[in-house]
């Protein structure tokens, strides 16, 4: 069977996801979770339960399923897990050889995109609450697709 090039590509971005998050959530300081710049913007634990639901929608739509998840955030680190599970499960999917219910660049522009938006917000608030996280080159960062750890 030929590569799918597009396929491909949402893979990499799925794992730059991962990566990006783990740089934003692991080692985030006790509390973290629950920090709130004011009663309007959502917490770092409500927005990792958004990129969960994020990422487990995705799988839905590649399914044809079309599903508004809205979890409640769990514990910081339960939801850590999540995160990290949920993306696995989305590259395990996008590594089959299932067929795509819907096209790669919907997922790019909706869902993914979207993680890839409020993971940088986590890393926004970490600054803003006194732990920012480490700088590092993601051009040169070793993502790779299925590779997907905590």
């Amino acid at each position: 069977m030929p590569v799918d090039a597009k396929r491909e590509v949402l893979r990499h971005m799925v794992a730059t996801v991962a990566y990006r998050g783990g740089v934003a959530v692991l080692g985030a300081p006790e509390g973290f979770a629950l920090f709130r710049l004011n009663e309007e913007v959502r917490t770092p634990g409500e927005i990792l339960a958004h990129i969960g639901d994020l990422l487990e929608g995705s799988i839905h739509l590649l399914k044809g399923e079309l599903v508004h998840l809205t979890s409640t955030p769990l514990q910081w680190d339960q939801e850590v897990s999540r995160f990290f599970s949920a993306a696995r499960r989305l590259d395990s999917f996008l590594a089959s050889d299932a067929p795509l219910a819907c096209p790669v660049e919907e997922l790019v522009q909706g869902p993914v995109g979207d993680a890839l938006t409020h993971v940088g917000q986590l890393v926004m608030l970490r600054r803003l609450a006194g732990s920012p996280v480490r700088a590092e080159s993601y051009f040169t960062a070793e993502i790779i697709p299925g590779m997907i750890s905590e």
